[in-house]
């Protein structure tokens, strides 16, 4: 018995050292963090939309009109207040760093050329800031529309003045407006979502709201994308909403492309939040379309859809995502 127990537990250590050392190894961790299955506590359902501006809501639990957005109409959804529920992990894979699988679904056998990793350390800019004068000392670039600044012009020409609707090239003279105190900064987090679900089958995500107050949406389609600047309740929390949308990649080792529109796409304005934490149940009410695997991102706008402004430069903006297995 005596003579058998070293050789055991040099056994247990050899394994737990191999664990360790294939944890190491991109292809071993994502293939172990690719597990599907459901979330459970998909309740809720209801209205999405409804807020008006110039009252300061609170984060108690609020119905109202669907609202409307770019590229989609408002969806049912609920500004209900929830319990926080665990939120679904991340789906990933690995493969060669040069040459990998394509992700397509529709097209196992292809592969598709990475760019090789950059160390993001050697972008880093400078901490200490230079001399005090005109611009603080620093180069800038631009300040203003100035249509003689050869940086804000195409081919030679001026960029056009941005005019409200989602156009461009333009160039935007909308002034950034109010920044809040970094204790009051808006945030907001996915405490809730399905890991797999099937195509076209209707699925909930409970996104958790903090220092925002979901009573300003100027419609992108009716000319307020990029018209308001941000504007601060009385208290210092940041007026605005929050937009949902789910996309299908087709890649998880380069970024997407940006321009198609995504799968499903909604922005929520009930006139609830505030400086308490609440949570908005949203309704992908037709689910997705296609197998694969979608990215579905949360993220707060001002009135006009640009993500809050932050005291600090080292500060989370107010987005979350996470990945979801269609089947």
């Amino acid at each position: 018995m005596s003579s058998n127990a070293p050789h055991s537990s040099m056994r247990r250590y050899v394994i737990a050292a191999i664990a360790a050392i294939g944890c190491l190894l991109p292809a071993a961790c994502d293939v172990a963090a690719a597990s599907t299955g459901y979330h459970n506590d998909w309740s809720g359902q209801g209205q999405q939309g409804g807020g008006r501006g110039g009252t300061k809501p609170t984060g108690a639990n609020s119905t109202g009109a669907n609202s409307t957005g770019a590229n989609s109409t408002g969806a049912n959804s609920t500004g209900a207040v929830d319990p926080t529920n665990d939120q679904g992990n991340q789906n990933n894979q690995g493969g060669d760093p040069t040459v990998i699988p394509s992700d397509d679904p529709g097209n196992p056998g292809a592969t598709e050329s990475v760019a090789p990793t950059v160390d993001a350390s050697s972008t880093v800019a400078p901490t200490v800031a230079p001399p005090a004068g005109e611009n603080n000392g620093l180069d800038v670039l631009a300040r203003s529309c100035d249509p003689n600044n050869p940086n804000l012009q195409l081919d030679g020409k001026p960029l056009p003045a941005h005019t409200g609707f989602q156009e461009a090239p333009a160039c935007v003279s909308t002034a950034f407006g109010a920044v809040p105190d970094q204790a009051k900064d808006a945030s907001l987090l996915i405490t809730d979502s399905p890991r797999f679900v099937r195509a076209n089958t209707a699925f909930t995500i409970k996104v958790s709201t903090r220092n925002l107050v979901r009573d300003r949406f100027l419609g992108a389609a009716a000319g307020g994308y990029y018209l308001e600047s941000s504007v601060l309740t009385a208290d210092g929390i940041q007026r605005g909403h929050f937009h949902t949308a789910c996309r299908m990649l087709s890649s998880l080792r380069a970024a997407p492309a940006p321009d198609p529109v995504p799968a499903f796409f909604i922005a929520t304005q009930d006139g609830g939040g505030g400086a308490t934490p609440d949570t908005v149940t949203v309704n992908v009410d037709k689910g997705l379309p296609t197998r694969g695997i979608a990215q579905c991102a949360v993220w707060a706008g001002d009135g006009s859809h640009r993500i809050p402004m932050m005291e600090r430069a080292n500060q989370t903006p107010a987005f979350d995502a996470v990945r979801i297995l269609v089947g």
